[in-house]
């Protein structure tokens, strides 16, 4: 049994390590290509697109992170306790994720062709 607590921890962990390393490496990659991009665009059409491929990695990012406390959560420390707290970052979570997908897409993911508003 300690084995299998073991590999749901190191999974946990990596899963953290591979959303930490997706929203640095997205700003980053954000960044640079914003930062290439600076004398060929205009300011707004630059900004849209940098903040739209930023959002994309927290996104990607938030989705790891969502996944390492489900699975650290759930195996190994099921208490009612944990269960609520997880219950409360994955409330959080969604809410950003959800913000930012509309941010990304420019309309509610309900609705097909109308943008926000």
């Amino acid at each position: 049994m300690d084995m299998v607590e073991s590999l749901i921890k190191v999974t946990a962990v990596a899963l953290e390590v591979a959303g930490i390393l997706v929203i640095a490496l997205g700003a980053l990659l954000s960044t640079v290509t914003a930062a290439s991009g600076y004398l060929q665009r205009t300011a707004a059409d630059l900004y849209v697109e940098y903040r739209r491929r930023l959002s994309r990695a927290i996104l990607l990012g938030l989705e790891f992170l969502v996944a390492a406390d489900i699975i650290r959560t759930v195996a190994i420390e099921p208490t009612f306790s944990s269960v609520g707290i997880l219950a409360a970052i994955v409330l959080i979570r969604t809410f950003l994720s959800f913000t930012l997908e509309v941010e990304v897409s420019g309309r509610w993911p309900w609705s097909h062709d109308r943008p926000p508003g």
